[in-house]
């Protein structure tokens, strides 16, 4: 083959597998960057980093830096560039601050990137009276050269928000103020191709030292690789405080109009209220106040927790059909969890392969499909985090088209957006994932049902090995065609119950509920069951209480009852005197799958998933209400049809029930209506 016809080939294979390599990383991973948010990377997740102060201007929260630490407002480029080493060569700033009078020889920094070893700047934006210079370092000749971008005639000084936009591609410089026509800059000098940022940080506000420092307030500062961004930012009527990408602790603030000119003054009391949905509350929130607009209650934060100075109870009134939420096939079990800055999803655990289990997101107030996972006769998904983890693990019932029998651990991708296969961990049956932590350790036990015809076999607890970010066997426990396992404390103690369902011939065996000591889990309780399908275990007040569901009654060395499925669920009240979890009620219920407690103001309540009442799988589900003395007291009757699992949420908008169908691809979102 000819040199040139080898080149050819060469170019050819690299142009369709990601581009050409520079220093090992591909140009793709150099273009295909999502919005950076620089000033949310400099404050930790234990709060607010040294130098930084919460300031309110115009019902608009910033941050004012101080000049002790600079180099405390600081990080790693790192951090942003994960997979590249070089700085866009297109990009936009986008920059929402407030500034103060600037003395007319004064130069502040808003932000640089700095080499490690170098006093020199590699990007900056600095501000000075009626102008504003972006900076960058030119690499290209020996030793390098500062090169200085001036756009005059600014004019930020007045105490008042402004948002920034400077989009920059090559010699060309475009800058927005608020929205406006922009100004236009072209120089001789491009903006470099290929700006290393190896060893090299980003400082907030100053360029590592205490000249210079920024003295306003910063509320938004991000990096937008590609095109300008402008007519991405705006399109609000609200220009001067548009937002991309805020800090957390500086969300979820009602932006007083400016017509109202009582209101404005330059930095406002700290005291303030706050709307929205649940907002932290931290040291940093301490004093601050909370309306809760669905629950028409005003509350205190006092450092830890939201205090309540004000509320209306609300009370339950009758529930109504919400959605219907069609599934890829029959439901075994529903998830409902939350990713924090993501949103609310529900995991469904289909029975069918393909195209498996779905898992769905909360979309303008419905659950709409967000992705699909393969699963073979999935039974149930269990979210859990380690760390900044985010795991979702799902118990398979059957082996996959290889003839293997495992169920899967998927981690969330904060890139991708999406849950990946983590961890795969051989189960024989499995019916049930549960995740916690005792003493500061990650465990995952997984119930497994049956081997083969065998029910009587070990379902496993794992602990979570940080060194190899793994999850391996710590405990192996006895059990009898189990369904479920129910982790709860009870002060310093832990404890772990086991759903004993079937032991080859009876359902009528006992449960049990272990208790950790020495490293281990240890007998501490046999209950006997009738086909146990599901504890759920609750708090009223300082009593604490244990809920069995029992799914039927079969022995096959005793005559065949009427009706093997109406038989009694049982709650149980824990007695400290004997130390031990004693009988409070029983309540008949038809082929019970599973217990879900729930509260509406002051109410508590227990909701039960019946399936099958020997005749029909349309039987009605009951929702059960504390009422003291008198115990759970049924209050309303639910159409459902071989329910088999329910899960309660909140949202802004109120409060829900959902419930799966093992009979129909088809399980229905309730609403919970107050009065």
């Amino acid at each position: 083959m000819s040199a040139p016809l080898l080149l050819w080939f060469i170019l050819l294979y690299w142009a369709t597998n990601g581009g050409f390599i520079w220093g090992g990383t591909t140009w793709q991973h150099c273009t295909d960057l999502r919005p950076l948010d620089i000033l949310s990377e400099v404050i930790p997740t234990s709060g607010l980093a040294r130098g930084m102060r919460v300031f309110q201007v115009q019902g608009v929260r910033g941050f004012q830096l101080t000049t002790s630490q600079p180099r405390a407002l600081g990080f790693p480029a790192s951090r942003l560039f994960i997979h590249c080493d070089h700085f866009p060569e297109e990009f936009s700033i986008i920059v929402t601050l407030s500034v103060l009078s600037v003395p007319t020889k004064r130069n502040e920094y808003v932000f640089t990137l700095m080499a490690e070893e170098s006093p020199s700047v590699l990007v900056g934006l600095r501000y000075a009276p009626d102008k504003l210079h972006f900076l960058f370092w030119n690499q290209e000749r020996a030793g390098g050269w500062q090169t200085r971008v001036t756009f005059p005639n600014v004019s930020l000084s007045d105490n008042q928000w402004h948002t920034l936009v400077l989009a920059v591609s090559g010699q060309s410089f475009s800058l927005t103020v608020d929205c406006s026509i922009p100004k236009d800059v072209v120089v001789e000098t491009p903006f470099p191709a290929s700006l290393s940022v190896k060893r090299a940080s980003f400082y907030l506000g100053n360029r590592r030292r205490r000249k210079g420092v920024f003295t306003g307030l910063l509320r938004q500062l991000v990096l937008l690789p590609g095109a300008d961004a402008t007519p991405r930012i705006c399109t609000t009527m609200n220009f001067k405080v548009v937002t991309l990408s805020v800090p957390t602790v500086l969300q979820d603030l009602p932006i007083k109009p400016a017509s109202n000119e009582v209101l404005k003054y330059p930095y406002e009391t700290d005291t303030k209220v706050t709307l929205g949905s649940h907002p932290p509350c931290t040291k940093h929130e301490k004093a601050q106040f909370w309306f809760n607009a669905s629950r028409r209650g005003l509350y205190l934060c006092n450092g830890s927790a939201w205090i309540s100075m004000l509320e209306v109870k609300q009370r339950l009134d009758y529930v109504e059909e919400y959605q219907n939420l069609v599934t890829n096939s029959e439901t075994m079990g529903v998830e409902v969890f939350v990713i924090p800055k993501v949103g609310l999803f529900a995991a469904t655990a289909n029975r069918y392969t393909t195209p498996g289990s779905a898992i769905y997101k909360w979309t303008d107030g419905k659950f709409v499909a967000y992705q699909n996972i393969p699963t073979y006769q999935a039974q149930s998904w269990k979210y859990f985090t380690i760390g900044k983890k985010i795991f979702l693990a799902v118990a398979n019932f059957e082996q996959n088209d290889r003839g293997q029998e495992f169920s899967v651990i998927y981690k969330w991708s904060r890139r991708k957006e999406k849950f990946i296969t983590y961890q795969r961990i051989t189960t024989h049956s499995a019916r049930d994932w549960e995740a916690f932590v005792i003493e500061g350790e990650a465990f995952l036990a997984v119930v497994n049902h049956r081997e083969g015809n065998n029910h009587n076999i070990n379902s496993v607890i794992y602990r979570w090995n940080p060194r190899t970010g793994f999850f391996e066997i710590n405990q192996t426990i006895p059990t009898s065609g189990a369904y479920d396992w129910e982790f709860f404390t009870i002060g310093p103690y832990s404890f772990l119950a086991v759903a004993n369902t079937f032991n080859g011939t009876s359902t009528k065996i006992y449960s049990h509920i272990y208790i950790w000591l020495s490293g281990s889990f240890q007998l501490f309780q046999s209950i006997l069951t009738s086909g146990a399908a599901d504890w759920e275990v609750f708090h009223i007040g300082d009593r604490v209480f244990l809920a069995v569901a029992n799914s039927h009654s079969y022995d096959s060395g005793m005559p065949a009852p009427s009706n093997f499925y109406a038989i009694n669920s049982s709650i149980y009240e824990l007695n400290i005197t004997a130390q031990m979890f004693v009988k409070f009620q029983d309540l008949l219920t038809y082929s019970a799958l599973d217990w879900e407690f729930f509260s509406v103001g002051d109410d508590s309540f227990l909701v039960v998933a019946n399936s099958f009442d020997g005749f029909t799988f349309d039987v009605n589900s009951i929702i059960y209400r504390w009422q003291g003395y008198e115990g759970f007291v049924a209050v309303h009757h639910l159409p459902t049809v071989g329910c088999r699992d329910w899960e309660a949420f909140h949202t802004t908008e109120g409060s829900y029930l959902l419930y799966s169908s093992a009979k129909e691809p088809l399980s229905k979102v309730l609403k919970l209506k107050t009065v």
